[in-house]
């Protein structure tokens, strides 16, 4: 894979940058607190940095008594970065500047003809029309920055085996040197619920919180973990583990993988509560998605979203039960993690507040240390960008690493 252009040589610049990306609009007297830099240095790099389009002035801050101080931003469109999205029900394109404004992007359905080289080839004419439309020169892009379905390989820039993709094909692709060799841009790539906390992250409070955990609920469970400001990392791709934990081992199989039993994955997703509601309608249960449908097996997500929000019982049940099973998930993870804030995205969390509470209610219920071990739950801020954003938000951080 290319290495992201346009890196800051110097390794204080790279520090007075990220300080300014954290805590802009900031001011002099913080920087040199925040970076550890003589007042020469800190003035000459400020200047380099300003002139060369990475950073402005913007504003004056409080006086502490003396002259307002000039307070530093990052420049948000001296540079322009996209962050592709790759999911299983739909893939996002985003443009956005330095400071993760999302200035256009555009979705497509992944259905069984979405291979690799048909979303390659969106992507490409894509980027191309959003470059025309906004007046933008290829050289001023920093680089593209994807969020895929797991596992991946970050080094290598491949999609590994990833489950339940409508379409061929989707496994050991390239993705980082196809996108590369279409779009002559540096291309990097990690999981979508890494990229969906670094969004979340990034256009939140970076200030705020040292160590948060995302989980997202929907075709199958996506998790990652920020500890200091910083992603974890393990061995292998870490995306899918949170659906493979073990809550009852006498449970069902998993949908895919039958070799095992009582996981996460087989109570909590969209595929599970479908196939409960077709078993259920075959049982002769009384449910208002008779009246819809011609057969059981017509029944699908939307379908049970509109007979829950119509109240009914044996839907409700159903959403019911998948919450108290994925409250217990999260109770593990905060009795081992301890996370300050916890972000919870997907559709079965955007697409009804009876899902959310339940879960919240069930972890805190069986979180050790609570209340005292205080625990903020949040649905984040960028819904369903936040995977794109946050790939974008990848590249903009290589810029001072």
């Amino acid at each position: 894979m290319r290495e992201i252009g346009n890196r800051l040589p110097n390794p204080k610049a790279k520090r007075l940058f990220a300080a300014i990306r954290r805590h802009g609009p900031v001011s002099k007297f913080d920087l040199q607190k925040l970076c550890g830099l003589t007042p020469s240095t800190l003035t000459r790099l400020l200047d380099e940095l300003c002139v060369a389009g990475w950073i402005e002035e913007h504003g004056l801050g409080e006086s502490s008594g003396g002259r307002r101080p000039v307070l530093y931003r990052i420049r948000p469109r001296h540079r322009w970065v996209f962050g592709l999205d790759i999911s299983r029900t739909y893939s996002k394109l985003v443009l956005c500047d330095l400071t993760l404004e999302k200035i256009d992007s555009v979705a497509w359905p992944m259905t069984d003809r979405m291979t690799p080289d048909a979303l390659t080839d969106l992507v490409t004419r894509a980027v191309s029309e959003f470059c025309e439309r906004h007046g933008i020169k290829r050289n001023r892009i920093l680089g593209l920055g994807i969020g895929a379905v797991g596992p991946v390989d970050r080094t290598g820039g491949t999609i590994l085996n990833p489950l339940y993709f409508p379409a061929e094909g989707w496994s050991n692709v390239p993705i980082c040197a196809m996108m590369e060799r279409l779009l002559s841009v540096p291309v990097l790539i990690d999981n979508g619920a890494n990229t969906a906390l670094l969004g979340e992250y990034w256009t939140g409070a970076p200030n705020e919180y040292r160590h948060v955990l995302y989980v997202r609920a929907g075709v199958g469970l996506r998790s990652a973990m920020m500890s200091n400001g910083q992603l974890v990392y393990g061995a292998v791709d870490m995306e899918g583990a949170v659906g493979h934990m073990i809550i009852q081992t006498d449970g069902p199989p998993h949908p895919v993988r039958r070799h095992m039993f009582g996981c996460l994955e087989s109570f909590v997703s969209i595929p599970v509560l479908e196939r409960q509601a077709i078993s259920r309608i075959k049982q002769g249960r009384r449910t208002v998605l008779t009246e819809w449908i011609d057969q059981p097996e017509q029944v699908d997500f939307p379908l049970l979203i509109r007979a829950l929000q119509a109240d009914d019982r044996m839907v409700t049940e159903l959403f019911v039960q998948a919450a108290t099973y994925f409250g217990i998930g999260l109770s593990n993870l905060l009795n081992i993690l301890h996370p300050e804030l916890v972000i919870l995205g997907g559709p079965l969390i955007a697409t009804n507040e009876l899902f959310y509470r339940t879960c919240i209610q069930v972890a805190l219920k069986n979180a050790l240390y609570y209340p005292d071990y205080q625990v903020l739950f949040s649905r984040g801020n960028l819904s369903d960008d936040a995977i794109a954003i946050g790939a974008a938000a990848a590249v903009v951080s290589r810029v001072s690493e």
